[in-house]
């Protein structure tokens, strides 16, 4: 996203006045601009710290892995009465664990797997965007021991390493998904999610452990505070895990200090007058409908999710992420995608042979009901429907016919029936190892049409 040359250049203008309760010298316009843009680039990251916060810092949060440095996971075929997530997934269950890289870099170790089992390490930095990949697409299906890294480490590759994942960021996290194909596979995925191991560097070497990290204060997560001028508060908090900047965002970060945007400073309203503060208050709006605008004309995954030379300082994409689906993956890992149907309303959806979806591993669609995004409670317990389920009747001509009703389509269109209430529904559709016709985005998924 391009910055205006005046708010990169002038950072370092002097502040009016020798005493430091003045107001910094800013133009209302620059005041206005520069916290569109800093509200802008700080949307993502405050919708993840709710999430990681809550995982990593909160033991009293129902969603805590333990603290930094520890895996929690989960190993089961979800049902409707799960109501701890929304659109659960059963075609890969999660295993979530966050790390602290400051005082050293991390180790995950992974196991061998078997040739038809599918597991994905999707590592994610504090900005939400994914900067690295261990699994059987990027690094196949042996054993490896991988090195986590932050911006600041500049050390030798240790013996017995099989890579270097670098963050531009301290906090980082992991989203591993485990491939499932049904209930009865259940013990297997936990057997192996239990190979999944994490060590800090010096555990891993069996040498001296360095200097602990100062501790740091988690500010609570309040959304109405993030979405007023005080989100500067969280964004300070943020850029101290970021230091050194990213080399395309040093004039960004420099023009971003003209409103007291600081790594790791409190933020001090008070520095501002009246008419400074209304300006930068504009500006937050100015941000909020950037991205509302950007949401509104958001159909598809692709391009959406990614790493930093996918995504560069395209930070409206990276909010559309994050507010659309926060850690989805990388096009090239698996494709997202769907339509929102009714139930009452019988309705097929049909491949023909050549509309297949392009899957290196495989592909689903799972039905959620509208607004809470939970599994429909069915006769069948049937919740996704894809290349793995059991039974399904591919079509003479090589398609594949999917029915999507209330009622029974018949019985012998049963074995490709996905069940929906009698209401709206979302059908969400995931590709893993998509092909390049979907990644190119020449492939799109065929209409949803009444029976």
């Amino acid at each position: 996203m391009p910055i205006l040359n005046k708010l990169a250049t002038a950072a370092s203008l002097i502040m009016a006045g020798s005493n430091a309760s003045a107001s910094p010298a800013i133009t209302l316009t620059e005041a206005r601009e520069i916290a569109k843009q800093a509200y802008i680039y700080a949307f993502a990251p405050m919708e993840s710290y709710q999430t990681w916060r809550g995982q990593a810092v909160d033991p009293n949060s129902p969603s805590y892995v333990g603290g930094f440095g520890k895996f929690r996971h989960y190993a089961e075929a979800y049902t409707p009465d799960n109501k701890d997530i929304v659109t659960p997934n059963n075609d890969t269950p999660y295993s979530w664990a966050w790390l602290d890289l400051r005082a050293e870099p991390w180790v995950v170790s992974v196991p061998a797997v078997p040739e038809d089992r599918y597991y994905v390490m999707q590592w994610i930095d504090l900005f939400t965007q994914n900067f690295g990949y261990i699994g059987v697409r990027s690094t196949g299906s042996g054993a490896g021991s991988y090195l986590i890294a932050g911006p600041k480490w500049d050390g030798a590759t240790p013996k017995g390493i099989t890579g270097v994942l670098r963050s531009e960021t301290d906090i980082v996290g992991t989203l591993t998904r485990t491939s499932l194909s049904g209930p009865e596979d259940v013990p297997n995925v936990k057997a192996l999610q239990a190979q999944y191991r994490l060590q800090p560097l010096h555990a891993f070497l069996g040498s001296e452990a360095p200097s602990p990290a100062p501790t740091i204060t988690f500010p609570q997560y309040d959304r109405a505070k993030a979405g007023t001028r005080d989100f500067i508060t969280y964004l300070n908090f943020f850029l101290q895990f970021a230091e050194p900047p990213f080399k395309d965002e040093v004039a960004l970060r420099e023009s971003f200090e003209r409103i007291g945007i600081e790594p790791g400073k409190p933020w001090n309203p008070g520095r501002f007058d009246a008419a400074q503060l209304a300006a930068i208050d504009a500006g937050v709006a100015d941000g909020k409908k950037a991205i509302a605008e950007k949401l509104a004309t958001t159909f598809s995954s692709n391009g959406l999710f990614g790493s930093r030379a996918q995504l560069g300082t395209d930070y409206l994409t990276r909010d559309a992420a994050a507010a659309k689906g926060l850690y989805g993956n990388s096009l090239e890992e698996a494709w997202y995608g769907g339509f929102v149907g009714d139930g009452s309303i019988p309705s097929v959806l049909h491949f023909s042979k050549s509309e297949l979806p392009q899957a290196k591993f495989f592909w689903s669609a799972t039905l959620y009901t509208l607004p809470d995004r939970f599994l429909y409670a069915n006769s069948l317990k049937r919740y996704s429907i894809g290349d793995r389920t059991k039974g399904l009747v591919y079509d003479s001509d090589g398609g594949l016919t999917l029915y999507l009703s209330h009622t029974s389509p018949g019985q012998d269109k049963e074995s490709n029936w996905l069940p929906a209430p009698v209401a709206k529904y979302s059908l969400v559709v995931r590709v893993y190892g998509p092909g390049p016709d979907l990644i190119s985005g020449k492939w799109a998924l065929p209409a949803l049409r009444p029976m």
